[in-house]
């Protein structure tokens, strides 16, 4: 499943700054944080891959548990 979003640009006299949203369900079904901090990958001209650091994944052991 795919959530189209446009990308934004914000042109300023000296400067641009380009914008990419994430719909809040793709937010949530990755459990971000907020300020977290990650990196984009440029694969290809077709593909980019957003790269979290591994500390920013970890288990939810409730979660874990009431799954059995």
């Amino acid at each position: 499943m795919g959530f189209p979003t446009k990308i934004q640009l914000i042109k300023r006299t000296a400067s641009e700054q380009w914008y990419i949203n994430f719909p809040s369900a793709v937010a949530q079904a990755m459990e971000f944080q907020k300020g977290e901090v990650v990196e984009w990958v440029i694969e290809d001209k077709q593909r980019m891959t957003l790269k979290r650091a591994d500390q920013a994944v970890e288990p939810d052991k409730k979660k874990l548990l009431t799954d059995r």
